[in-house]
Parts: structure tokens; C-alpha cells; sequence
């Protein structure tokens, strides 16, 4: 894809002045609660930490990492489904931590969420109609229910889907056709920004190229604005404008799709890219020499490694990665790709 126009400035860490959605130094921690009666907190997950980011009009940001590493609960802690310890979430200008779900309510019209589930998202005592309509009817878009249905109607086509579905369950459809209907769910009110949290991954290999054709063609119609988050690499390089890749709670390099795939400045991210299988055998085979095989056990984001996080499991970590926290920093002198390394390329011969 290409990235859209933008007016925003990019600082030294990468993210950007002016963005439609500007996170600075998220941070979302649970509780750790003993057994017994009273469940007195003994200590607690740090499950995003410091997270900084953003996302053009129209752009699709896409995240990506391990399964645990912060990926989702960074999504909901955006759109304040689950309420960040710290941190800042401004979009269009407002900012979103500590408003209350009263002063929320309007602006979820323009913030919308896409589950991974499509079985486990849709209720299943619903026909189709009602569960595209229930946001409709929150948010009182609609006077006329005759206005209502067209617009159900409306919202099936765009996903691919006809009317006559409209009387149906859920438990009728595959899980392509769920999907579709989460996501005609998420357009009702006429979002600008969508949360996606891992869309395609619940559905089979066949069904996911559609879903994502579905998801380009919905942005380039309506103008949508996407936080695409997934595991699948490959699904991603082709979705996104710019990726943040995240480790245990912490973006560790963030830039422009074709440079995060290209040149990766992390060793994590090449680790990640070096693990996507090759169409061709011959080629995967030539790579198997130079592949990036990490050791260990991804630690517990309850108890995490000081200094670098990923030093636990990095081939070439040294003393200061201990140390000292690493900082996003600019590989390019536009600031368009950024990762926190203390050592360039990974060498750990050549300190920055």
C-alpha cells in the first residue's frame, strides 16, 4: 500500500506531530492477586509499557509480535476498553485517558473494533440485522426504522454479503461470512478509525485473502484509518503503510512497511522475518544458513528482564543491554524508521 499524504512532522522516536490518533507512553499494567479471601495484590503484569505511535488520516498502522506481547491490549487500551495506568491517546485533537464512558460515548462512533473471534464475537440470539443495527440504535443514528433497515441493507453489500441475509444467525455463516459481518458491524456509524484486532487469523488461509481485499477496498472507498494488528507477517507487509513490531510489552522498531521488511534493524525483527517460510524451496534452503534462531523462553511480562527486554534471548547481547533501556532512535534522517537497539544491526562490536 501506499501511505497516504501527511502534514504530521516526525520526531527522533518516529512517531508524528498532527496524526489523526497520537499515543505517547501508553501503558497498561493487571494486577496480580494472591489467592484466599481478601486477593491482596501481590504484583502486576506489565502488559504494554511506554508504547508510542500513531496513525494518519487514511493510513493502515499495522502491529505485530508474539502472541503475549502486548499487541491487543495496546488496541483496547487505544480505544479505552480497557482503562491505560498512564500515558496519552489523542485523536482528532482530544484526548481520550480519563474521560468517562459518558463522555466516551459520542466518540465511539468514529472509533470501531473488529474481534479475532467471529464465532465468539457475534451473539448468537441475534439475527444478522439486529447485530449490525445495534450500534445504529445506540447511538440513535436513525429515526425511521424503514431508514434503519436500508441502511442494514447498505452495510450488508459492502461486505459482500445480500439482504436476504439480514434474518439469519450467525451460526448459519462460515467464518468468512462472520467475519464480514463483524466488520459491517464496526462501519455502521460511520467510523474514521477501526481497531483490528487480528481479523484474519481465526479463518482458513483461503478465506483470509478475501477478508483483506475486502478490508483495502472498504479503506480506499470510506477513507478509513486502520490499526491492523497480527502475527502473520506476510499479511501484514501487504495491508500496512507502517509497522511497529512489539516485544513483551514495548515497540521495538517502528517505520515504513518496505524499510521494517527490507533492512530490519532489530535483531527481533529479523528473528521474526527469518522465521516466514519461502515459496521457493531452493531460496528457503540458501537461507536456512543465515537464519535467526532465538533460545529460551519469552520471560514473564510480571518479572521482565532489565534493561533491553529481548537481551534474555538476543545472540548478541552484552553488558549495557542490562544496563541500560534502549531508545527508539532514527535509522534515517527522516525519522521514518526508528528501533531501540544499543547496537546498530545488531553487532555487538560496534556500540551506537
Amino acid at each position: 500500500m501506499t501511505a497516504p499524504a501527511s502534514d504530521a512532522t516526525t520526531t527522533s522516536d518516529g512517531v508524528r506531530d498532527g496524526a489523526l490518533l497520537q499515543v505517547r507512553d501508553l501503558t497498561t499494567t493487571f494486577p496480580v492477586r494472591s489467592n484466599g479471601v481478601f486477593r491482596r495484590t501481590v504484583g502486576a503484569v506489565q502488559a504494554v509499557t511506554g508504547v508510542s505511535l500513531d496513525v494518519d488520516a487514511g493510513e493502515t498502522l499495522g502491529i505485530v509480535g508474539e502472541s503475549g506481547c502486548g499487541k491487543s491490549t495496546t488496541g483496547r487500551s487505544i480505544l479505552q476498553l480497557i482503562r491505560p495506568d498512564s500515558g496519552s491517546v489523542v485523536y482528532d485533537g482530544r484526548e481520550l485517558v480519563g474521560l468517562s464512558a459518558k463522555e466516551m460515548r459520542p466518540l465511539r462512533r468514529e472509533l470501531a473494533m473488529v474481534f479475532q473471534d467471529p464465532f465468539g464475537s457475534l451473539d448468537p440470539r441475534l439475527p444478522v440485522a439486529e447485530l449490525i443495527a445495534e450500534p445504529l440504535r445506540i447511538h440513535q443514528v436513525y429515526a425511521a426504522e424503514s431508514d434503519l433497515r436500508a441502511r442494514v441493507d447498505e452495510l450488508l453489500g459492502l461486505v459482500g454479503l445480500k439482504s436476504e441475509h439480514r434474518n439469519r444467525y450467525s451460526h448459519e455463516f462460515s467464518g468468512g461470512q462472520r467475519q464480514r459481518i463483524g466488520i459491517a458491524r464496526a462501519l455502521a456509524a460511520n467510523p474514521r478509525l477501526i481497531v483490528l484486532d487480528e481479523p484474519v487469523s481465526a479463518l482458513d488461509v483461503s478465506v483470509q485473502a478475501g477478508v483483506v481485499n475486502l478490508l483495502e477496498d472498504l479503506q480506499e472507498r470510506l477513507g478509513l484509518s486502520y490499526l491492523f494488528i497480527a502475527h502473520d507477517l506476510s499479511v501484514v507487509r501487504h495491508i500496512s503503510d507502517r509497522v511497529a513490531v512489539m516485544y513483551l510489552g514495548k515497540v521495538v522498531e517502528l517505520g515504513d512497511a518496505a524499510q521494517v521488511y527490507d533492512n530490519p534493524r532489530h535483531p527481533y525483527t529479523r528473528a521474526l522475518l527469518s522465521a516466514v517460510p519461502l515459496p521457493d524451496p531452493s531460496a528457503e534452503r540458501r537461507r536456512r544458513k543465515s537464519r535467526v534462531v532465538l533460545s529460551g523462553e519469552i520471560p514473564s511480562p510480571a518479572d521482565p528482564p532489565s534493561g533491553c527486554r529481548f537481551r534474555t534471548r538476543c545472540p548478541k547481547a552484552q553488558q549495557r543491554c542490562a544496563d541500560e533501556v534502549p531508545l527508539l532512535r532514527p535509522s534515517d534522517a527522516a525519522n521514518r524508521h526508528t528501533f531501540a537497539c544499543h547496537f546498530p544491526d545488531g553487532d555487538a562490536d560496534s556500540a551506537a
